[in-house]
């Protein structure tokens, strides 16, 4: 009988961590690893990594250091998201697709601008190697919209249509080809979980503390993100700036708990 109530109670655990209904905070928390040296993500996993639950491997420390990272993230138990952004044609990205399945990395990303075909073959690609192979699926989201953009911006690049508007569409379209969520900023994140229910990730970037501006237009604090509707937040250079990152955490985990409170 006590094992039965075990796995039932793990069976709980992980419908409400799909959901992100009553997640523990810090799993909705992602730590960006936007630094430019191996040595310098080591240390930030080794100091981070029970206060968060992923870190976000980016083009840059990729480039620098490759498939090493992501084996030391894996080998120190925390999980990774691969944030490249895999934007080509559909044969392209469905090999890089089997190529995460065999890094371990427990979630990736696309750009949905690839294309319905793209995303659908990748999905496809990911859910066969993942069965053939005996592996963990990732799960594969897709990037709507940079949060570096607004619609000044699209007005620049003759884009005639609003970041909202296209961003819901291609969220339709991302979810249509099956994708397990999106990317998305903190302005779209209601209209989303509106559109796409509970079960869908919705992964917020541009998240800030303060009103202090840099490259990301789109901004947006942790308690606001999760009230949205957001599954995931992603920090970095935040709490890489703070003279107390841990007394933040503990202020960031307070806000989340807030949010799913209320």
């Amino acid at each position: 009988m006590e094992i039965l109530e075990f796995v039932n109670q793990l069976c709980v655990v992980d419908c409400k961590s799909i959901t992100g209904g009553t997640m523990d905070p810090k799993e909705k928390l992602i730590f960006a690893l936007d630094v430019e040296h191996f040595e310098e993500a080591q240390k930030l996993v080794m100091e981070y990594r029970g206060h968060v639950g992923m870190f976000k491997v980016g083009k840059q420390l990729f480039t620098h250091c490759g498939p090493k990272i992501v084996d030391f993230i894996n080998m120190k138990n925390s999980k990774v998201f691969l944030d490249l952004k895999y934007h080509d044609i559909p044969n392209t990205v469905s090999k890089a697709a089997i190529e995460a399945v065999k890094l371990g990395v427990d979630m990736f990303n696309v750009h949905t601008m690839g294309g319905f075909t793209m995303m659908r073959d990748a999905k496809t690609t990911l859910v066969n190697t993942s069965k053939k192979l005996q592996l963990q699926r990732p799960k594969i989201i897709g990037v709507t919209v940079l949060t570096s953009m607004d619609d000044e911006a699209f007005m620049g690049m003759g884009i005639n249509i609003s970041v909202n508007q296209l961003t819901k569409n291609l969220t339709l379209l991302a979810k249509e080809a099956g994708l397990d969520g999106v990317v998305a900023g903190g302005s779209e994140i209601e209209m989303i979980r509106e559109l796409c229910g509970n079960d869908f990730i919705i992964l917020t970037p541009g998240i800030r503390l303060d009103d202090k501006k840099d490259d990301q237009r789109r901004t947006i604090t942790p308690k606001e993100a999760i009230l949205k509707g957001a599954t995931y937040i992603v920090l970095g250079r935040a709490v890489r700036e703070s003279d107390n990152p841990h007394a933040l955490f503990e202020k960031i985990y307070k806000d989340i708990d807030d949010a799913l409170s209320s």
